[in-house]
């Protein structure tokens, strides 16, 4: 039997599936290793250990996002920009949303850098983008933190929502909260079933719509 060699990609793409498949608290280096048909040992020779695996693996779904169209033609509007930005954002959150609250509890690349936009580059990028469009040093910073601060917000509100808890928990939770009596509350109990209801694409909406509201009106101040 011929072994198949592995690149660092190999092993870092087979990191997010395996994550995307069976969250990030099953992975360890002898079970991906099991998953690509290899010894454990066969995956030190690209990454020092797990968490730098796990920190490859965002740092991969972030770089990709370079490939999006976004990085082909930039809308002709600020407002457009912020739409596009947002709206592949929430593709990946939702495309991998037991990977995006690692994107959150990852060390970023400086600690001045606010996720879920994390890395340097794409922090350059943005921040350049915003300046061709004419925002002065203060107000591109400030949009910049206004902007990661409703991605934050909202998108990890829809990935909880898909049953991902923001923060690692153990294999062996329970739900018993789940099951809690709410007969000692009534108007969540009567409310319960429009607390469940999904709205979370038009609220997305909403929300993004406001804070270029926002920011609009701090640009003709």
């Amino acid at each position: 039997m011929i072994r198949r060699r592995l690149s660092r990609t190999d092993v870092v793409q087979a990191a997010i599936t395996f994550i995307d498949d069976n969250g990030v608290q099953a992975l360890t280096m002898r079970r991906l290793g099991a998953a690509l048909g290899v010894e454990a040992m066969a995956l030190y020779r690209h990454v020092p250990g797990r968490e730098e695996l796990i920190s490859a693996a965002v740092g991969e779904l972030i770089d990709d996002l370079f490939n999006d169209d976004l990085m082909q033609e930039k809308p002709s509007s600020w407002e457009g920009y912020f739409q596009f930005v947002a709206n592949a954002m929430r593709k990946l959150a939702l495309t991998h949303p037991k990977m995006f609250p690692l994107m959150i509890t990852q060390p970023p690349d400086a600690p001045w850098l606010r996720p879920p936009l994390r890395s340097i580059r794409w922090v350059d990028y943005f921040l350049t983008s915003l300046k061709e469009y004419g925002f002065s040093d203060d107000r591109a910073v400030n949009a910049y933190k206004a902007f990661t601060s409703f991605l934050l917000g909202d998108l990890l509100l829809q990935v909880s929502a898909l049953g991902v808890s923001p923060v690692p928990i153990a294999e062996n939770s329970s739900d018993e909260q789940d099951n809690e009596n709410l007969g000692d509350y009534p108007t969540v109990q009567r409310l319960q079933s429009k607390l469940a209801e999904n709205h979370s694409a038009r609220e997305f909406d909403d929300g993004l719509d406001d804070l270029i509201e926002r920011l609009r009106t701090a640009m003709d101040s």
